[in-house]
């Protein structure tokens, strides 16, 4: 896959744990090269949200996401907005494992990026394109493959 040229997604998925949670949160970006098609931004209300850490965590921005009731809801959502593009993943252990109904090509956005994921990542990438923190990983990554474009030419 070409992300300068080709159809894909990033996404970043927030269960309420690394196995056996539900899913709190999905972030993506629908891209065709590097224009920005779509985003999809759900979350499920905060009373399903048995972690009071995570809960705080994803506070930001309310007004950005659509709430709701349902983390199969948001699922479902997702895989008829996703259609059938790659998708590339922030953490591909407990991401996968969460999008494994999904029938879309996974793999790791960061090998996009010569860089390989590990608890630091977005520090390490923030640093190596210059890019300001946000609360969306997403946009971090896609500025990102943007700079890539831009200095690969």
């Amino acid at each position: 896959m070409n992300p300068q040229k080709d159809k894909y997604i990033i996404i970043e998925l927030i269960p309420t744990r690394r196995k056996d949670g539900i899913i709190a949160q999905i972030s993506a970006l629908k891209l065709n090269g590097i224009k920005l098609e779509d985003r999809f931004d759900y979350r499920v209300e905060d009373r399903l949200i048995d972690n009071p850490d995570l809960l705080s965590l994803i506070q930001y921005d309310k007004e950005m996401f659509t709430y709701v009731n349902n983390e199969y809801f948001m699922i479902e959502k997702f895989k008829h907005w996703a259609k059938d593009y790659p998708i590339l993943v922030i953490e591909e252990t407990y991401t996968l494992d969460y999008l494994k109904d999904l029938k879309n090509k996974k793999e790791s956005v960061f090998k996009y990026l010569d860089m390989e994921y590990d608890l630091d990542v977005f520090e390490r990438l923030m640093k190596k394109y210059n890019l300001e923190p946000t609360n969306h990983l997403v946009d971090l990554l896609y500025e990102a493959i943007i700079y890539e474009g831009n200095n690969k030419k």
